[in-house]
């Protein structure tokens, strides 16, 4: 007798038919309108502004309206460029945030690879809420505690000096150019490591456990395991803070600088575009200059944020 062959038939899947943005919206309507309140606060004060930016190519005076101001064009931008301050401004801004880019970017790493490797969860915890309190205290106060430190009458940090018979008589420090730009950034990292390390924290949690236990086996150290294992797994996240990082570089300070730089014989060496665009532009009621002065800073900032996009999207680990 002949056989049969019986041939199966596979059973293909029923097309799916693409779902609109409107229906994706519907279903997440939900989380859509969480997000609407802080969507609305960016509007409101991030690009509502935005409007005044055509002052900077206008002579805008207090009380005119932006449409009966007169058009200068490319004036105040051109003043600046000219201006005898332009040289040293953009020399201080550059060097205080590269100081505060290459000292106070790896630091809130290496204190969360440090707290990782900590066994003692009482003593860990006390770490932490220690680094992290000074993020929460204003400028002021930081300012006034590191004031007191370094003051000439009964100031810890001469006191200690003068005992360990490193200096005869007190020094001035916050009236020293010298030391300015070490307290400056020493100030920044005591005031923001804790609080930088709480999102590499928990990149470093999300690491797999087995990895740890595999190389352990495999006679790896701790720092090899560090190097090896940690480093990478959280440098997807490393990247991406380092991408805003550059994109703020010429973010030199401003709070920080107003509060530990009072004295006008440090200009020299604390005078950057955010101050400068205060002390130059607004308290001398230049309002169109100092406009043009702070759109300059933005433009650039915008250009170095999307060249280190760029390269890091090399790596795969880009914003955008």
């Amino acid at each position: 007798m002949a056989q049969l062959s019986v041939k199966t038939v596979e059973s293909k899947p029923p097309l799916k038919r693409p779902t609109s943005r409107f229906t994706t919206f519907m279903k997440q309507i939900d989380l859509q309108l969480m997000v609407l309140p802080a969507l609305a606060l960016i509007i409101l004060f991030s690009y509502v502004p935005m409007y005044g930016i055509m002052i900077a190519f206008q002579d805008y005076k207090v009380g005119n309206s932006f449409t009966s101001s007169p058009w200068v064009g490319f004036k105040h931008f051109a003043y600046f460029f000219n201006s005898p301050d332009f040289a040293l401004v953009m020399k201080n801004t550059i060097v205080i945030s590269l100081l505060k880019f290459c000292i106070g970017f790896p630091a809130p790493i290496i204190l969360a690879l440090m707290l990782n490797e900590v066994r003692r969860m009482r003593f860990k915890r006390i770490v932490q809420t220690v680094t992290y309190l000074p993020h929460f205290m204003s400028w002021v106060i930081i300012g006034g505690l590191v004031g007191s430190m370094l003051a000439t009458d009964n100031g810890s940090i001469n006191m200690l000096l003068q005992k360990l018979n490193l200096i005869n008589e007190p020094i001035n420090f916050l009236s020293v150019p010298e030391y300015f730009k070490t307290i400056l950034v020493s100030t920044n990292i005591w005031k923001e490591i804790g609080f930088g390390s709480i999102v590499y924290l928990a990149a470093i949690a999300g690491v797999d456990p087995s990895s740890y236990e595999a190389a352990s086996i495999d006679g790896a150290s701790r720092f090899k395991q560090i190097y090896l294992i940690t480093l990478p797994s959280i440098m997807p996240v490393v990247s991406i803070f380092m991408i805003l990082a550059i994109g703020n570089l010429l973010s030199a300070g401003f709070e920080d600088i107003l509060v530990l730089a009072p004295n006008p014989a440090l200009r020299d060496v604390s005078d950057v575009i955010d101050t400068y665009v205060i002390r130059v532009g607004v308290n001398n009621y230049r309002y169109s200059y100092a406009t043009a002065v702070g759109l300059f800073k933005a433009v650039i900032s915008v250009g170095l944020l999307t060249i280190a996009n760029f390269v890091a999207k090399k790596s795969g680990n880009s914003l955008w």
